[in-house]
């Protein structure tokens, strides 16, 4: 859910960069590629699901009475 809210969060503020160029730069063309959305959306999720799932499934692999005996 964070990496979600964090991936359209960027996707928003890349959105608004693209829009505040060419009021300022009138000479700069600034477009937003549907591409770059999707993808830039995509690798958000995909880091966080990744970063996310491999020490929870660690985890919940490990025996509790292994991983509390050494506190």
């Amino acid at each position: 859910m964070l990496t979600a809210v964090g991936g359209v969060f960027g996707v928003l503020l890349g959105a608004a960069v693209v829009w505040v160029i060419p009021a300022v730069w009138p000479s700069l063309p600034a477009h937003l590629s549907m591409f770059w959305v999707t993808f830039g959306f995509g690798s958000a999720a995909g880091v966080g699901l990744v970063f996310g799932i491999y020490p929870a499934w660690k985890a919940a692999n490990l025996d509790p009475i292994e991983s509390l005996r050494y506190e």
